[in-house]
């Protein structure tokens, strides 16, 4: 528990000190010293609270728990999609800045708190309300840890561990806003200009309010980020990233009577193991392959081996894992197995339900797919990887599970002992021949992310970031890695060339280091694309929606340099190697 609330503290701090403090911080600054002139400005001379700063900032701590843990269940038990937080909060945002330019709106906005006792304390009215509001403004701004008391929330039920994370990140997050608080209280102590103006400060204050709230609807936060330099990324990074972390916050999902017993599992075992009912499936937008597109329930399932597969369409990893999986389908379908595929993306295009359509027919699944575009069915596993495999026997039973890649002929071992064990004495196919092009460890360069968010090899010398828009190649370039050439937008899942781009010298590229048998790379969007390898250069056509790209391959894994050029128009995501 401890060591929750020292990592929930951590994030939190994290979160206070980064750019998402902005759409907050003008009202935070004016809470401590703008009363006076909100209630009578003839008398916006006298000192404001001591108390207010402190009302503004537990009623946000208090905001901000409530709404984050019941925010959550109601996502989870009514399907609602994500964007319901985030309007609620934009509203919310455009009602403050509105309260700020009219102090009788905001009166009416405090109204509803007004029960709160006020004189004990010797405050002004509208503290503790305000910061109750600035609390639902703050909901949208994700890290590891909220992404992880966001994920309790999709399981349906929130524990003692969630709600100490919740209100250890609240107050984490809350502590720099409390500096920001008394500092603009200490400038209006000290300032009698700033008293006397004060009117006009608040009525500055809303129309930036405002106008943030409206640029944020129309989903132009990425050109007013570029204007704050990304400085805590690095950080959010390393927390997510650290095994500790992951292991205290368990990312996949927080552990509930129906998955706790997946632990009893180990990854790719080759004798059956019991490891509890399998939870169920949820939260599904969208059926591919069923009748009338009608879902599926695993308890409908019952008498038959289930094999449920998380998979991504563009995930390499997926990619040499679904020939198996298709084929123990055909093989074993009449026999007894039913497979489930949950597709559960990786990035914002897999959750388009024309691309997965289009990934399901290019690789030959015919099994019933479901769309979990909100990780509802991956968080209730408490899943981590791409790809997944959890076997089930015929009354229900997790028997084993097999996160990446390998571990085939485990599995399909398994599943003829388990379909034996359904149906003794019937007669089973002759064992699929499939060729496992698993990568040996160490021997091929691992899936190399291009946005910011996710990229662990940049070479570059530049900061890997948003506010960075122009690159050099490093004079050393180490293998396995990636470093830019030009001019570059870069967002959180992918990069594209700047819109003044020019071609041969003056382009944007790529440059990869790499050892693999096969080089891919995941692009979108529309251009030519010209790719040089030693002395050969090929051009690939880019169209339509993502998808991945062959590079290069060859017969065995071989070590060497690729530069890849892109013109404006086209974003990449991701290089994958074979």
């Amino acid at each position: 528990m401890l060591v929750l609330a020292l990592i929930g503290l951590a994030g939190g701090l994290i979160t206070g000190i980064s750019p998402c403090i902005l759409p907050v911080l003008p009202v935070i600054l004016l809470s401590g010293g703008a009363e006076g002139a909100r209630r009578d400005d003839a008398d916006a001379t006298r000192q404001p609270s001591r108390w207010r700063p402190y009302l503004v900032i537990a009623g946000l701590v208090v905001s901000f728990s409530l709404v984050t843990l019941v925010g959550s269940v109601l996502l989870g038990l009514l399907g609602l999609p994500q964007d319901v937080l985030r309007w609620t909060g934009l509203v919310v945002l455009a009602l403050i800045g509105i309260g700020l330019i009219v102090p009788r709106f905001e009166e009416l906005l405090e109204k509803p708190f007004a029960w709160i006792p006020r004189k004990a304390v010797g405050t002004d009215r509208g503290g503790f309300g305000l910061g109750l509001a600035l609390g639902a403004v703050y909901v949208p701004c994700a890290g590891p840890v909220l992404a992880a008391i966001t994920v309790a929330g999709s399981t349906g039920r929130i524990g003692l561990e969630t709600v100490v994370l919740t209100l250890s990140f609240a107050i984490g997050t809350a502590a720099p806003l409390l500096f920001f608080a008394l500092a603009g209280r200490g400038m209006a102590e000290r300032l009698s200009t700033f008293r006397r103006h004060q009117r006009g400060i608040r009525i500055t204050g809303g129309v930036v309010m405002i106008a943030l709230a409206v640029g944020l609807a129309f989903n132009l936060p990425q050109a007013l980020q570029r204007l704050v330099p990304d400085y805590t990324a690095d950080l959010q990074r390393q927390l997510a990233q650290s095994d500790e972390v992951t292991e205290a916050l368990d990312l996949g999902g927080l552990v509930t009577d129906e998955n706790r017993e997946l632990s009893n599992c180990t990854n790719g075992a080759s004798e059956l193991e019991s490891c509890g009912t399998a939870p169920s499936i949820r939260g599904i937008q969208q059926w591919f392959n069923t009748d009338g597109g009608a879902g599926v329930d695993l308890e409908d399932l019952r008498g038959r081996v289930v094999l449920v597969d998380f998979w991504a369409y563009s995930c390499i990893n997926c990619q040499r894992s679904i020939p198996h999986v298709v084929a123990w389908d055909e093989a074993y379908r009449d026999a007894g197995l039913s497979v489930v595929g949950i597709h559960s993306p990786e990035y914002a295009f897999e959750k388009e339900p024309r691309n997965v359509q289009a990934g399901i027919a290019d690789f030959g699944i015919e099994y019933p797919v479901a769309l979990d575009n909100t990780l509802s069915t991956w968080t209730n596993y408490r899943n981590r990887y791409w790809p997944a495999h959890y076997l089930i026997d015929a009354e229900g039973t997790v028997r084993q599970v097999s996160f990446g890649e390998g571990h085939y002929e485990a599995t399909e071992g398994l599943i003829r002992e388990l379909l034996a064990d359904a149906s003794p004495g019937a007669e089973l196919p002759e064992p699929t021949e499939v060729a496992d092009d698993t990568p040996s460890a160490g021997s091929t360069t691992p899936e190399t992310y291009l946005g910011t968010t996710k990229q662990v090899n940049f070479a570059g010398d530049e900061p890997y970031r948003r506010s960075t828009t122009s690159f050099a190649l490093p004079d050393d370039q180490p293998r396995d890695s990636f470093a830019l050439d030009g001019d570059w937008e870069l967002g959180t899942q992918s990069i594209s060339p700047a819109a003044d781009s020019g071609s041969g010298s003056d382009a944007a590229s790529v440059r990869l280091s790499y050892t693999a048998s096969e080089v891919r790379i995941v692009l979108g969007g529309e251009g030519t694309v010209v790719v040089r390898d030693g002395d050969r250069t090929e051009r690939i056509e880019v169209a339509g929606a993502p998808r991945s790209h062959l590079l290069r391959k060859s017969d065995a894994s071989t070590t060497g340099v690729l530069d890849v050029e892109l013109p404006a128009g086209v974003d990449a995501y991701s290089f994958t190697f074979g």
